[in-house]
């Protein structure tokens, strides 16, 4: 049960990795250390709400695992 948490774990952590860099567009490689190029909020629509939603799903099962891992131990 423990490997089965464990490879879960790894395969969502990378996945959110991804969502998340997979976010920042248009800002180049400043945007991913940190900083700030004068960004204006605008409306998601599209992929950009997807993805959005796929990252907060993606997370919250991050931490359900961390915790469930955690118990186990």
């Amino acid at each position: 049960m423990q490997t089965y948490l464990d490879i879960a774990l790894i395969i969502t952590s990378i996945a959110l990795i991804i969502s998340v860099i997979l976010q920042s567009k248009g800002v180049g490689l400043g945007g991913l250390t940190g900083s700030d190029s004068s960004t204006v909020f605008t409306a998601r629509r599209g992929i950009e709400k997807t993805l959005f939603y796929v990252t907060i799903g993606l997370s919250v099962l991050f931490f359900i695992l961390i915790l469930t891992v955690t118990i186990i131990q």
